[in-house]
């Protein structure tokens, strides 16, 4: 194990929600701490939730903000559905958010969280070895207020994580928008997947609504040192109290 997994492992075991993670096979993201422990949400959208790695980090720093996590694949949905079966604050909708209401291919990708509703290009497959294609799954693609009709309590915490589909995932939510006090996603400066929006792209969309960036987190960079991917908070000065 790397010195990397070795550290991450023993920030897992310091935390009580990381230690539930580990005893399902889900290691929560200790990596977004740090963005993200200074808000203040009222209630958390989990965009490509997967089996649960970020809401359990979300439920660990904003205990009293409800959850509602959105995963397409049946199996992610399962996993995280077992792990807050005990927690009446989160719920999970298996549906992807889009654009538009529609039954769409999710390209599956041999590492369950490289999955994909772009193609796997050829860059993901250098840069990540084990993320190729291996076969494709019909899902339910939706616009948020079409898969959750009642609004939240505001101010909201909108996550994105969606390998790609970022832009056309932001579109879908933008009826609702005007709860959300802070957007933090997962964005890429190459592409990695065939068609997407690179993190330009993903900004210069949500400053024309309103939201200012305010720091780019966990970037990864390939061998020659240039950026890959980073995770971006973005917060509406109006909701958020006029900072992050």
């Amino acid at each position: 194990m790397t010195a990397r997994r070795l550290a991450k492992l023993a920030r897992l075991l310091a935390s009580r929600g990381g230690r539930r993670g580990l005893r399902r096979g889900v290691a929560m993201t200790v990596e977004h701490r740090q963005a993200l422990a200074g808000l203040r949400p009222a209630a958390v959208l989990d965009v490509g939730a997967n089996k649960g790695q970020f809401a359990l980090l979300a439920r660990s720093l904003f205990p009293g903000a409800p959850l509602v996590g959105f995963e397409p694949l049946p199996g992610p949905a399962a996993r995280f559905r077992r792990l807050f079966a005990g927690d009446p604050a989160v719920r999970l909708i298996e549906a992807a958010v889009g654009p538009r209401e529609e039954s769409a291919a999710m390209h599956l990708s041999a590492r369950e969280d490289s999955s994909s509703l772009l193609p796997i290009g050829r860059r993901q497959v250098e840069i990540f070895p084990g993320t190729a294609e291996t076969g494709r799954h019909s899902v339910r693609l939706a616009p948020l207020a079409v898969l959750l009709p009642e609004m939240l309590p505001a101010p909201v915490l909108l996550k994105l994580d969606v390998q790609g589909f970022e832009l056309a995932a932001l579109e879908g939510c933008a009826d609702r928008l005007d709860q959300v006090a802070w957007v933090y996603v997962e964005c890429s400066y190459l592409e990695l997947y065939e068609g997407q929006a690179l993190a330009a792209e993903v900004e210069a969309w949500l400053a024309a609504r309103g939201f200012r960036l305010q720091g780019r987190h966990n970037l990864l960079t390939d061998a020659s040192g240039a950026p890959v991917q980073a995770d971006l908070l973005f917060f509406r000065p109006e909701l958020a109290g006029g900072a992050a």
